[in-house]
Order: structure tokens, then C-alpha cells, then sequence
């Protein structure tokens, strides 16, 4: 059971708090810290002026969009689902736009956390947030992490669940639909299916699923996107296919997110972005 650790009442809410609270929900060594970056990446919290609190930006990218979002809203911390510094910066130049955000926070005094694959590995993370979408009102046997973390139980990345009764493809396109917010989904049928043809298990990965789902068999695999030629595979392996894009299978979570942070931290105004979307609209 994840736990938390309630902020003392007589305290001020600062951005130091934050980031402990958010390291004890979804610590950094749940990350995948062969590839990516998380934590504390901006720490501005030395210039924030204490009598602001904490104003707190929710967000799965930190495009410049959101950025003057930040500024505008006089938020001195973002939470950035994705983090937008990956690799070490030999310089800062105007010509890249994610460097133009860092300097326009910095100059801000606003600091960035990114928990990333440290929620997606989390029990009761992003992945789980996705299984219990997907399978809303239907009846699961078995819920397995597909790649378990060693050290922490019920941690790690991908899920895949088995229903105690099949479900069409069709009633699942319309949980995942539902549980998104979403009006459009990407769907592969798999090889000699109908569209409603009955699917028992199912793999579940946010964000790029396809390496995850490397050597995993299931009826369905559910991420936000794969590479034409995993897509390929898996459908003429006789499995189905629900995409919903990248950042669309993480970005509901951040109404949970909300939550859990307005739950241990009463003082902070947490609010989500109105200016995070993904890069890819349908017309």
C-alpha cells in the first residue's frame, strides 16, 4: 500500500515539501534509471518568496506553452510528468525552445519536478490507473506487472491483466474511451478477428509500450503508441491493438495526481494545465 506523510499544519507549504512528498508516493528508484531523468531538475526554491506558498502546475509536458502558463499563473513549481532536460547541457542557447523554457523558470524563480517512469512503476501509478480503465465493470482474475521491480512489491513496468470473462474489443475501446476522456483511439484488429471478437487478456503500458511488450502474449495490448512494425507484429500474430497516442494514456492521471497532492499538501494550490496537450490533434 503506497503511504503518505501528512505535512504538519503550522508549517508553510514550500517546494522542499514537495518534492519529499512526491519521492515517499513515487520515489526515484522506482525509475528506469537506465535511460531516464528524474526528480528535482530546477530547484528554485532559494529565490521563492515564502509568503506566495506553493503554487503548484500540473503538466505531463513542459512545452513553452506551459511555461508562460507557469508564469502567468505565478506557480512556483511544476510537475512535469516527462521531464524536459534528459542529458547533460554542454550549453543554452535561444535556438533550442526547451532551453528557452529552462531559462524563462529559472528567471521566474520556478522549480520543475519530473516523477516519469517512478509513477508509471508505482503501485496504484499510471499503469494501474490504465488497467482499472480498461476493465471497469468487468470482472478480473488476475492482475500481473510485467516487468516487476526487484525490490518493491507490486512496482514495476507494464500490466497484464486476464478477465474472469472475455469482453469484446469493442466494449474495451469504449472503457478506454471513457477513462480517458477520449473521443478518437487508434484500433488494430488482429488477423482473421471480427471487431468484436472476444479478448481475455490484456497488456497494458503507458506511453511507447513496445519494448515492454517484447515477448508478452495477450489477446490485447493497450499503450499509447508503437512503431509500424511492432503494430505489424502484433496484429498478424492474431492480437488487437488499442493506441491512443503518447501522452494521452498518462494525462488523465494527473486529475489523481491532483488529488493525492491537495490530500497532503491543504496549503498549495495545485492546479492542472490548461495549455498541456498532445503534439498530435485528429481533423
Amino acid at each position: 500500500m503506497l503511504w503518505y506523510h501528512q505535512a504538519p499544519t503550522n508549517v508553510p507549504v514550500q517546494n522542499e515539501y514537495t518534492d519529499q512528498f512526491l519521492q515517499k508516493l513515487y520515489p526515484v528508484r522506482l525509475a528506469d534509471s537506465s535511460w531516464d531523468n528524474t526528480g528535482l531538475l530546477v530547484d528554485s526554491s532559494s529565490e521563492a518568496n515564502e509568503s506566495d506558498g506553493c503554487k503548484i502546475l500540473l503538466t505531463i509536458d513542459l512545452t513553452q506553452n506551459v511555461a508562460e502558463e507557469a508564469v502567468e499563473k505565478k506557480s512556483n513549481m511544476i510537475v512535469a510528468y516527462h521531464p524536459f532536460i534528459f542529458r547533460g547541457l554542454k550549453s543554452i542557447t535561444s535556438k533550442d525552445p526547451q532551453q528557452r523554457s529552462l531559462v524563462k523558470l529559472i528567471q521566474n524563480n520556478i522549480s520543475v519536478y519530473s516523477p516519469h517512469t517512478a509513477v508509471d512503476s508505482a503501485k496504484g501509478g499510471v499503469n494501474d490507473f490504465l488497467a482499472d480503465g480498461i476493465s471497469q465493470n468487468l470482472k478480473v482474475k488476475s492482475r500481473q506487472v510485467i516487468e516487476p521491480n526487484p525490490e518493491e512489491e507490486g512496482c514495476g513496468m507494464g500490466r497484464l491483466i486476464e478477465l474472469e470473462e472475455p469482453a469484446s474489443l469493442a466494449k474495451l475501446v469504449d472503457n478506454v474511451k471513457l477513462s480517458q476522456s477520449l473521443k478518437h483511439v487508434q484500433v488494430g484488429v488482429g488477423r482473421n478477428l471480427a471487431k468484436d471478437h472476444p479478448v481475455s487478456t490484456i497488456a497494458i503500458c503507458a506511453g511507447s509500450g513496445g519494448s515492454v511488450f517484447r515477448g508478452v502474449k495477450a489477446d490485447l495490448y493497450y499503450t499509447g503508441e508503437l512503431s509500424h512494425h511492432e503494430a505489424l507484429f502484433f496484429t498478424e500474430s492474431g492480437s488487437s491493438l488499442i493506441a491512443c497516442n503518447h501522452s494521452n494514456t498518462e494525462r488523465a492521471f494527473l486529475s489523481v495526481l491532483k488529488k493525492q497532492l491537495e490530500q497532503e499538501l491543504p496549503e498549495a494550490e495545485v492546479e492542472i494545465s490548461a495549455k498541456d496537450k498532445d503534439p498530435y490533434e485528429v481533423w
